[in-house]
């Protein structure tokens, strides 16, 4: 199978190699080279992780891959004004050609369930935590635990609203984060079956979006945030 990599350079100092036909499947790296190399390895995590949710996944007969570079985009810095700025106010993140690619059917059907395998690793993740362990600040670090999943929460939206389909304004949003992800994700399955073979490109404080990109940013982001939680969760296991 190949795997149609999208590179992301110039993400918080990093290169993020995205899986273009496989939401939720990324690598990191140092640097371009690097983040390319580790995505057959993180295909077939991937792989894994698809299957231990399922016992009807898609990728269950594929055993060799060819990871092959596709496309690659250079996150740069805007102001007010949208001129390009070093220093600028807002980053403007990938736009791949394979964003303009309609949604089709089974790509919206797998990216719910992807979604849905990635909300319940993150609630099992969390679930019967204090609100000590919660609340814990970590140096460091910008967010607590809490603080990462109000994140989770409010990205999707923000992804949602850039397509002008968040259904509420931020400050509608419930103020508990487990409220916020559950009003959020319900919208976003509401929508992502409607968005189905449409053909919509938006533009947005100086960034592209479709249908594609939100499923795309979506589905990488509540996964790399679980990973984030982990690594959190190991440090308060050290310190006792």
């Amino acid at each position: 199978m190949h795997i149609l990599v999208g590179l992301e350079n110039n993400f918080e100092n990093r290169s993020l190699a995205w899986a273009l036909e496989h939401p939720g499947c990324f690598a990191y790296g140092s640097e371009s080279s690097e983040a390319v190399m580790n995505m057959a390895l993180a295909f077939l995590e991937y792989k894994r992780w698809i299957a231990n949710h399922t016992a009807q996944s898609w990728l269950q007969d594929v055993h060799d891959v060819d990871v092959r570079l596709v496309d690659v985009w250079d996150v740069y810095e805007i102001d007010e004004n949208y001129e390009v700025k070093p220093d600028g106010r807002y980053s403007v993140n990938a736009w791949f050609r394979h964003d303009w690619k309609p949604l089709t059917r089974v790509e919206v059907r797998r990216g719910l369930d992807i979604l849905s395998f990635s909300r319940a690793d993150l609630l099992k993740l969390v679930e019967g935590l204090s609100d000590t362990i919660l609340d814990r600040p970590y140096p460091g670090e910008r967010w607590s635990i809490r603080g990462v999943l109000g994140h989770v929460a409010k990205a999707e939206w923000w992804y949602l609203d850039r397509l002008g389909l968040a259904g509420i304004s931020r400050r509608e949003l419930p103020e508990d984060v487990f409220e916020q992800l559950d009003v959020v994700r319900r919208r976003l399955e509401e929508t992502l079956p409607t968005l189905e073979g449409e053909v919509r490109v938006v533009g947005k404080d100086g960034e592209f979006w479709s249908p594609r990109k939100l499923l795309r940013r979506a589905a990488w982001h509540e996964r790399d945030h679980i990973s984030h939680i982990q690594k959190l969760l190991s440090g308060t296991r050290d310190l006792g």
